[in-house]
C-alpha cells in the first residue's frame, strides 16, 4: 500500500472536470496527513470527443473543446483512498475491510425502594466497514421534477467542472448544503489545534461525481425541458447542460389520479397501464433493465415526486407483507409511492420516501424487514423545518417555555400546486407538526405530560414566487416572572437547491451504511443496522424508526449521531466537547497550543470605542445604522 503525504487543501478540493475524485489524488502535491492509497488508472486528457454512459440506454457525446474526458471507472468497484490512518491497537486494516473494536458506553437509570440509582454501562462492539466503493446508480421518482432535474443537472455541473455568470459575478458547480460534501468534523486535536477534514473522508463514502441517475416521470418532457420548466438554474448554466440534458429520457411511471391533486393530471402523459400487479412487475423490470445496461453495482431508488395524500392502514389490506402482496395480486388500495417501495424491496434495493405521506405502511416494513433491505424516510428537512428543530432546542435547553409556533410558507413551484389541495397538505402538515415533540418531552419542568406548544402550519400556493419558497415563522415562549420573548423569521428558501443536497446525502449515508457490520460479545455473527434506517433522521422532517426507539428531532443530536457512529468505525471516542486538557491549570497533554499565562486584550478595540464615543460610527466601512 503506497503512502502519500498530502496538503488539507487537496483533501477539501477536486479538480474541475474529473469524473472519479479517487484518480485525481494522484497529482496533488505534499500533506500532513498519511492516507493509504489505493488508485484506478488515471484519467485520459485530450481533444477528442467523449461518449458518456447514458441511464436510458443513449450516448451522450462531448464537445470536441472538452479537454477532459469524463471517464468512468474501469473497475467494478473501486478501492477510496483513506485519508488518514487510525493507529490503535483497536483497529485493523485489511484488504477489504476496516474492523474496530469499540466500547459503546450507556447509562441506565432505574427506581429503586423510591430512589433513582444510575448505573454506567459499557458493551463491547467490533465494526467492521467494507472499503471497496461500489459503483453506485440511483434512480429517481418524479426525475423530471424541480429536484430530480436539479440533482441530476447539479452532478452533470460538478463533474464537467461548470462556470458560469451571473449578475452577482461567476459562480462556480459546488455542492454547499451537503452534510457529506460541504461540512467537516473535527478529527482530533494537532499542535496547531483542532484538526478538521471533510464529513465524506471519516470512512470511504461515494463521489457524487461517479453516480449514475435514471428514473420515472408522469410527464414525457426529457431533463433539459424539465429544467427550463422548473426554473430553478441560472439560464446561463442551463445552456451549458442542455446537450447532456436532453438525452434523459424519464421512464414511463404508476400514475393513480386520486392519491395526488386534480391539477396534476395535465402532466399525466407518461404513465403505465395494466393491472397493478402488472405495472409494478414493470418497475421491477425497469431496475433490473438499468442495472443491466449501467453497469452498477448497487441501485437505490428514492421518491421525490409528489405529495401523495394518506392511505388508510388496514387489517387485511396492508398490515403485513403477505396481506399487502395480495392486494396488489387483486387491485386493492396502494399508493404509487408504496407501489415503488415495494418494487425496490422485491429487487433488494434501498428505498427512501422524500416526501410526506405514509408510504411506509406496516406491509411495508414487514417486506423490507423479511427482505433484509433498507428502507429511509420522511420527507427532505431543507428550510424551515430544520430551523424550528435547531430554534426549539435551543429555546427548550434555554430553559424558556415556548408556547405559540406559527409556521407560514407561499410558494409557486409544482409541489406547491400539489398542496393547494387539501388531502395532500395534510400529509405535509402532519410532517411539520411533529418535529418539536421530542424536545418538549425533553423538559418536565418546563411541560406537564402531553402539554405542548400551539403549532400551526399554513402553505400557500403562489406561482410568482417559484421555486423561491417564502417562510415566515413566530416563536413565543414565556420567560421569568410572567414576561414573554417573541422570536420572528423571515426565511427565503431555494427550494430544489437545499433539497437537491440532500438526495445525495440520503443515497450516500444510504450506500455507506450497506457496507458497515457490527457485533457484540454475545452475537455469534456480524449483523446489519435495521432495515428501518433511523441513522437518516437528520435529513428527515418526519424521521421514519424502528417500533419502540425514540424519535429524535433535535438537529444537532441527529448530526452527532452520524459522526459518532462513523467515529465508532474507526475505534475514536465521541465527540464530548469538554476540552478539559485546555482547562486545568496543569494539563495532562504534552502539547498546549497557546500560553494563557496572561489575557491579551482585543487589538484595537480602545481605537473602536473612541471613534463610537466621538460619534464617527464607521466600524469597518459601514455606518451601523447611524446618522451623522
Amino acid at each position: 500500500r503506497p503512502r502519500m503525504e498530502v496538503q488539507p487543501d487537496s483533501i477539501l478540493r477536486t479538480p474541475p472536470g474529473v469524473f472519479s475524485g479517487v484518480g485525481a489524488l494522484t497529482r496533488r502535491r505534499r500533506v500532513h496527513i498519511l492516507f493509504s492509497a489505493f488508485f484506478p488508472p488515471s484519467l485520459k486528457e485530450d481533444k477528442k470527443p467523449e461518449v458518456i454512459h447514458n441511464p436510458s440506454g443513449n450516448s451522450i457525446q462531448q464537445s470536441s473543446t472538452t479537454t477532459t474526458n469524463l471517464r468512468e471507472p474501469e473497475h467494478s468497484q473501486l478501492r477510496m483512498a483513506e485519508k488518514f490512518i487510525v493507529e490503535s491497537p483497536d483497529v485493523t486494516y485489511t484488504k477489504d475491510y476496516i474492523e474496530a473494536e469499540y466500547p459503546y458506553q450507556t447509562t441506565q437509570v432505574h427506581e429503586e425502594n423510591g430512589s433513582i440509582k444510575v448505573k454506567p454501562c459499557s458493551t463491547k462492539f467490533t465494526f467492521r466497514t467494507e472499503r471497496k466503493v461500489p459503483k453506485l446508480g440511483v434512480m429517481l421518482v418524479g426525475w423530471g421534477g424541480n429536484n430530480g432535474t436539479t440533482v441530476t443537472a447539479a452532478v452533470l455541473a460538478n463533474q464537467l467542472g461548470l462556470h458560469w455568470m451571473t449578475k452577482t459575478g461567476k459562480k462556480v458547480a459546488n455542492y454547499y448544503g451537503s452534510l457529506f460534501q460541504a461540512s467537516t468534523v473535527c478529527l482530533g486535536v494537532g499542535s496547531a489545534g483542532d484538526i478538521y477534514i471533510p464529513f465524506k473522508d471519516l470512512l470511504p463514502t461515494v463521489n457524487p461525481n461517479d453516480i449514475v441517475f435514471d428514473g420515472w416521470d408522469i410527464s414525457s418532457m426529457d431533463l433539459c425541458d424539465a429544467m427550463e420548466r422548473a426554473q430553478v438554474l441560472d439560464w446561463q448554466l442551463q445552456e451549458q447542460l442542455k446537450p447532456y440534458m436532453r438525452k434523459f429520457q424519464p421512464r414511463p411511471s404508476i400514475y393513480f389520479p386520486d392519491f395526488i391533486a386534480a391539477n396534476q393530471g395535465s402532466r399525466a402523459d407518461n404513465v403505465l397501464h395494466g393491472s397493478k400487479k402488472e405495472q409494478l412487475d414493470q418497475i421491477r423490470k425497469d431496475i433490473r433493465d438499468f442495472k443491466t445496461k449501467s453497469g452498477v453495482n448497487k441501485v437505490i431508488v428514492l421518491w421525490t415526486a409528489n405529495t401523495e395524500r394518506f392511505c388508510d392502514v388496514t387489517r387485511g389490506v396492508n398490515d403485513t407483507a403477505g396481506n399487502l402482496m395480495k392486494t396488489i395480486e387483486c387491485g386493492g388500495e396502494i399508493s404509487p409511492s408504496s407501489m415503488f417501495a415495494v418494487a425496490s424491496i422485491l429487487e433488494g434495493c434501498a428505498y427512501i420516501n422524500g416526501s410526506p405521506q405514509n408510504t411506509f405502511v406496516p406491509g411495508i416494513i414487514d417486506l423490507a424487514v423479511k427482505h433484509k433491505v433498507f428502507i429511509g424516510g420522511d420527507d427532505f428537512k431543507s428550510g424551515q423545518t430544520k430551523i424550528k428543530s435547531v430554534l426549539v432546542d435551543f429555546l427548550v435547553s434555554a430553559g424558556l417555555k415556548t408556547v405559540s409556533i406559527v409556521s407560514y410558507n407561499h410558494l409557486g413551484n409544482n409541489d406547491g400546486k400539489n398542496l393547494s389541495a387539501p388531502a395532500q397538505f395534510r400529509s405535509k402538515e402532519i410532517s411539520k407538526s411533529n418535529v418539536v415533540d421530542d424536545m418538549v418531552q425533553s423538559n418536565p419542568i418546563l411541560y406537564k405530560p402531553s402539554e405542548k406548544p400551539d403549532h400551526c402550519v399554513v402553505i400557500k400556493y403562489v406561482p410568482y414566487v417559484g421555486d423561491s419558497k417564502r417562510a415566515m415563522d413566530e416563536y413565543t415562549s414565556e420567560i421569568m416572572m410572567g414576561g414573554t420573548n417573541t422570536i420572528v423569521l423571515h426565511n427565503t428558501c431555494e427550494d430544489s437547491l437545499l433539497a437537491s443536497p440532500l438526495i445525495l446525502d440520503l443515497v450516500v449515508l444510504t450506500e455507506l451504511c450497506q457496507r458497515i457490520t457490527f457485533r457484540t460479545e454475545s452475537d455469534t455473527e456480524f449483523q446489519t443496522f435495521h432495515s428501518i434506517l433511523s441513522i437518516l433522521s437528520y435529513l428527515c422532517k418526519a424521521p421514519l424508526v424502528p417500533g419502540g426507539t425514540p424519535v429524535v428531532n433535535s438537529l444537532f443530536k441527529q448530526r452527532t449521531c452520524i459522526e459518532n457512529i462513523l467515529r465508532a468505525c474507526l475505534a475514536l471516542p465521541p465527540q464530548n466537547h469538554m476540552l478539559l486538557e485546555h482547562k486545568m491549570q496543569r494539563s495532562f497533554m504534552s502539547t498546549r497550543i497557546t500560553d494563557h499565562s496572561a489575557a491579551q486584550p482585543v487589538p484595537h478595540k480602545t481605537a473602536k470605542l473612541d471613534n463610537i464615543l466621538n460619534k464617527n460610527h464607521v466600524i469597518n466601512g459601514y455606518t451601523n445604522g447611524y446618522v451623522n
